[in-house]
């Protein structure tokens, strides 16, 4: 199984709306397939191993991180395929919560195979967090990922911010954005950083597989030259209000424009998190800023999970920003405190995650 959760990893941010899988093939001790989910339409992970293991796959046992499907897609069930193959019993991390899907264990129990589940299940909840959030709620799941100063800065008062973080926190910044379907920032620091917002290697070249950059823009302020527009892979600007020639600019430049107006001209952001997920499939995003875009996600309860990189440094200025902005609390006993933390090194810079909810 933990062998299966490393195949798994392979397919994060890059098989949605469909879950990362892994799927492993044991016979007589030894590994004979192997496998992890394929963009949408072609192997899930179990086919992929059932494919890789041929013959031996007949009487012998499965590993796979999540319960095998029932239903016919994009492709057929991967249950049935697994009671033609002839195996013997499968394990499986968890069960799919998707009702569409679910029955997989069950249907196999009914052909005879043996089953478990449970096995490597926290390992693969976590794998699976978006897919479960997307499948149960219908939105993306939300991480708010920023940099900041000791003194809770993100940039100095002129606004100059390259780099507050080091080296290590930086790739590690790049490798969420690879496991996240789409990157999010808001117009303000679209103008203000001119950002590429694609994910990178340790080299600083990009990854083949970028996720979709999306830009809050509620004045349709974002110009046709922005240099995210001549990167690969594609870009979104969601816009409250925007004339219908910087909209035919932004298109002609390649980018995508949703109007999704909200109170007061502002983008309606819960129908923007609706949008991603029922239009482009879209399980994950990672909101990266700035403090108003990520103000609001946190006054809407948006957000899902937080990931800040402090780095020992003072930046100091009343007027130096911070990066969380928004309403924000009026007492400390209803502040957002949270849960399942957990602390990291990169470097001299530490990251600091946590869940919004248990």
């Amino acid at each position: 199984m933990s062998h299966a959760l490393e195949l798994a990893r392979r397919a994060v941010g890059r098989v949605s709306p469909n879950p990362p899988v892994g799927a492993v093939v044991v016979k007589d001790g030894a590994v004979v397939g192997e496998g992890w989910t394929q963009p949408p339409g072609q192997r899930h992970a179990e086919i992929a191993a059932l494919r890789q293991a041929g013959e031996a796959a007949r009487g012998a046992a499965l590993y796979t991180t999540l319960e095998p499907c029932n239903h016919h897609g994009r492709t057929p069930p991967c249950a049935e395929a697994l009671i033609e193959a002839g195996v013997a019993e499968v394990h499986a991390a968890m069960l799919d919560p998707n009702p569409v899907a679910a029955g997989g264990m069950a249907r196999l129990e009914e052909a005879g195979i043996r089953t478990q589940v449970g096995e490597g299940e926290p390992k693969a909840r976590r794998l699976l967090e978006a897919y479960v959030k997307y499948v149960s709620a219908g939105i993306p799941f939300v991480t708010a990922k920023f940099a900041m100063s000791l003194d809770g800065k993100i940039a100095t008062r002129t606004g100059d911010s390259k780099w507050i973080s080091g080296d290590k926190a930086r790739w590690e910044a790049h490798r969420i954005r690879a496991a996240s379907d789409a990157v999010m920032v808001g117009i303000n620091t679209a103008l203000a950083d001119d950002p590429q917002l694609t994910a990178r290697d340790k080299r600083g070249k990009p990854l083949d597989s970028q996720p979709l950059r999306v830009v809050v823009d509620s004045r349709g302020r974002a110009p046709a030259r922005a240099r995210m527009l001549r990167e690969a892979g594609g870009t979104l600007v969601a816009a409250g209000e925007i004339a219908d020639a910087a909209a035919a600019a932004l298109e002609e430049a390649g980018a995508a424009v949703a109007r999704l107006p909200g109170s007061g001209g502002r983008v309606d952001l819960a129908a923007l998190m609706r949008h991603l997920a029922a239009e482009r499939g879209v399980t994950s995003v990672c909101v990266e800023g700035g403090g108003t875009l990520l103000g609001s996600m946190f006054d809407l309860g948006l957000v899902d999970k937080v990931v800040a990189f402090v780095s020992p440094v003072i930046i100091g200025g009343a007027d130096s920003p911070s990066p969380v902005g928004g309403a924000g609390f009026e007492r400390m006993a209803d502040t957002l405190r949270l849960e399942r933390v957990r602390w990291d090194r990169y470097g001299r810079d530490m990251a600091i995650t946590g869940y919004c909810s248990g």
